[in-house]
């Protein structure tokens, strides 16, 4: 994969410090999910009550607690992503802690797209001598818990909040970033209303070169990948992937279940192979199609995420939609299972 980081140069600053420590630096290296791993049991992954892992053969936290002016507190997404707090200011961000001989390829995304307010912002790059700390802009909690609470959206409000998902992913595609592992945790509130969502967690995604977006690989998270990818054996269209896993995003947030779920893996992949889903009456008719228009078995027959936004589920409504809900960070439902750990093969 060319990494191309000529683009044009974010907002952030660059600073090196030697204050890391040294000792617990291996814990906290990249970890990526595979489509041979299962998903655990139950019919509703995304609505089942939150668990807690009792595996204590896994790494500990390491014990770093502050990096150049930020407090490093609890870890927020496995072993590598933290809450933290600037010292002076006292403002809350979010910090991932790559090693450095990964930086440069996890940080390619980033810098190849140009400022878009539906995607996160790099605040501030601090270089330690081993691991690199990237601070993002604080959030309020994604979208998997967000629906997990909520059972399943409102149309207004599912219009509202996709509409932005959407936004995020055609803004991906035209700068050539197909986002590969797409899914409804990394889109994150960045208001405590929670009305305003970016897409959060680019590295796994793959640069294109050209207008070509033929991907070889088989990564991605088993309830979102697309039956191309599990049936082919050559290449298959990235950005048609992505509209597969959008399409599932948009079901999900509409029916609160996935489209194609089962306990078993291999019952799961024969679901989406014959691409079959059922779609409840009470959703409108708009809603009903502009499901069916990204979930098509066929990735030519799939809409492009610059159609989506032009199709009339997304301008049915002229009401400016104002959550009811607003986000608890102490809200249980707010902290996401650490399925490093448990529940391996699901991904939300």
């Amino acid at each position: 994969m060319s990494v191309n980081l000529s683009a044009p140069v974010l907002p952030m600053q660059l600073k090196r410090v030697d204050c890391e420590d040294h000792q617990n630096t291996h814990t906290l290296k990249c970890k990526r999910r595979r489509l041979s791993q299962p998903p655990s049991p139950g019919l509703a992954p995304c609505l089942r009550p939150q668990t807690h892992s009792t595996d204590h053969t896994s790494p500990e936290k390491p014990c770093l607690s502050s990096i150049g002016p930020y407090v490093l507190l609890e870890a927020t997404e496995g072993t590598q992503t933290y809450r933290a707090v600037h010292r002076t200011t006292e403002q809350e961000y979010t910090c991932k802690v790559f090693s450095m001989r990964k930086y440069h390829e996890l940080i390619a995304p980033y810098t190849r797209l140009l400022p878009h307010e539906n995607i996160c912002k790099i605040s501030e790059v601090i270089m330690g001598e081993q691991n690199v700390y990237i601070f993002f802009e604080r959030n309020y909690g994604d979208m998997h818990s967000y629906v997990r609470k909520r059972k399943r959206l409102q149309e207004d409000e599912a219009v509202y909040l996709f509409r932005q998902m959407a936004s995020a992913v055609m803004h991906c595609h035209e700068n050539g970033v197909v986002l590969r592992d797409l899914k409804l945790r990394k889109f994150v509130f960045i208001d405590a209303k929670r009305t305003k969502l970016v897409l959060q967690n680019l590295e796994d995604s793959c640069l294109l070169n050209g207008d070509d977006d033929s991907l070889t690989d088989k990564h991605g998270c088993p309830a979102y990948v697309g039956p191309e990818i599990l049936n082919s054996r050559q290449s298959y269209s990235g950005k048609a992937a992505d509209i597969w896993s959008l399409g599932v995003v948009l079901y999900t947030i509409l029916v609160g279940r996935y489209p194609f779920q089962d306990v078993e893996p291999a019952a799961l992949f024969s679901k989406i192979r014959r691409g079959t889903f059922t779609i409840p009456e009470t959703l409108s008719p708009r809603a009903r199609s502009l499901v069916c228009c990204m979930l098509r078995k066929s990735p030519l027959e799939r809409l492009e995420a610059s159609d989506i936004l032009l199709h009339p589920w997304l301008h049915c409504s002229t009401n400016v939609f104002i959550s009811q809900h607003p986000n608890s960070r102490h809200s249980n439902d707010q902290v996401v299972p650490d399925f490093e750990k448990s529940d391996k093969g699901v991904c939300y």
